[in-house]
């Protein structure tokens, strides 16, 4: 159980309570996505991969192929359970449950750290301390992130409205594009070399949006069981009505560099 004053007003959430939907539902990054990284020479051809708050291990299982070797730590038990099963038989990729802060390894054991999705939640602090640490010189760290766009996608602003509706405190609505925005304390360590925005649309079906949506920290992480039953049914509903059965959600895709200096 997390509870952060910066998110949420302080609402206690846990990822764990919705790890099933996390491992069936959140695995939708597209094609350009892994390009971006790609791209850059990240993340591929022998380098040795750090991905903190890997979830259910979406970046090391779509990306084992390009050559890397991997690490996904996690502060949830059941997040790196998901991670684990739908990792079985693939090679080069390590889970550990792990917070951000406490990551475990001898100095400069990577040339990449990954945050996909989680850079908000770390105590930047210790985490960027750790990271100098933990990275080879001149080693990059990737923060990343994917957010749909209620002001222009439909869909996204109906559905982030009705999860406003049962949690009024969540603080991840109203997203726009704009850069992935790094503290301070990670100036005096790392060098800001590169950044990314680009918008993107994702394709769902009724029932993998619902799934995305009942995934996120605002319901499935933080309602009680009755609450989110209550609010699913809602949402098929409104589904049924304005969606089609296929359809695709705006997003944008975000990417920082830095490099350890």
């Amino acid at each position: 159980m997390i509870a952060d004053q910066r998110i949420d007003d302080g609402t206690p959430f846990d990822w764990g309570k919705v790890s099933d939907d996390y491992a069936k539902y959140r695995d939708i990054y597209p094609p350009q996505f892994y390009r971006m990284i790609l791209d850059r020479g990240l993340c591929r051809d022998g380098q040795h991969i750090l991905d903190l708050g890997t979830g259910t291990g979406v970046l090391p299982r779509n990306m084992i192929r390009y050559g890397a070797t991997w690490v996904g730590t996690d502060i949830s038990k059941q997040q790196i359970a998901q991670a684990r099963c739908l990792s079985e038989g693939i090679s080069g990729v390590e889970y550990r449950v792990s917070s951000a802060e406490d990551v475990d390894f001898p100095d400069g054991s990577f040339d990449v750290a990954t945050a996909c999705q989680c850079f908000w939640y770390f105590n930047h602090g210790a985490v960027c301390h750790r990271l100098h640490d933990l990275l080879k010189p001149g080693g990059r760290f990737l923060v990343l992130a994917m957010e749909w766009l209620p002001f222009e996608d439909m869909i996204a602003g109906e559905s982030e409205r009705l999860v406003l509706k049962y949690s009024p405190h969540w603080s991840g609505a109203g997203e726009r594009m704009h850069p992935i925005e790094i503290p301070d304390c990670y100036h005096s360590g790392f060098e800001l070399i590169y950044h990314e925005e680009h918008k993107l649309k994702v394709p769902f079906t009724r029932e993998s949006w619902n799934g995305r949506m009942k995934a996120c920290r605002g319901i499935g992480a933080s309602l009680d069981p009755e609450q989110v039953a209550e609010w699913e049914s809602e949402h098929m509903a409104m589904l049924e009505r304005i969606a089609p059965k296929r359809f695709d959600v705006l997003h944008y895709a975000a990417m920082t560099e830095l490099r350890r200096i």
